[in-house]
């Protein structure tokens, strides 16, 4: 619908792309799933190997993917939360074990 005042366009005269729900969203990973870091985060004194658990999808459309993950201590207490894109991000394997250190600077 042309304003023919002001000649310009109302919004109901654009195509809409449909925002797309949750469910419909591809996600490499899980929500609330754990994972294992690909690289040290030594800000956060976080080494490779540690694991983590998936809090949050952080879809791109010009990037890669990205998630938030939480990282617990042995007792379970939050040590730190951090987002990494889905290539420094990896699935638990059968074959792997835990293992306990420090935390210490990465």
């Amino acid at each position: 619908m042309n304003d023919t005042k002001s000649g310009k366009r109302s919004l109901t005269d654009y195509q809409r792309i449909p925002e797309q729900s949750r469910s419909e969203v591809k996600m490499k990973y899980e929500l609330f799933k754990e994972v294992v870091l690909l690289k040290d985060i030594p800000e956060k004194k976080l080494k490779k190997g540690d694991v983590a658990t998936i809090v949050e999808h952080h879809p791109s459309t010009t990037s890669e993917d990205g998630y938030s993950l939480e990282v617990f201590n042995a007792v379970g207490d939050t040590v730190a939360v951090v987002t990494v894109t889905e290539s420094e991000i990896e699935t638990l394997k059968e074959s792997e074990v835990f293992s306990v250190r420090s935390l210490e600077a990465a």
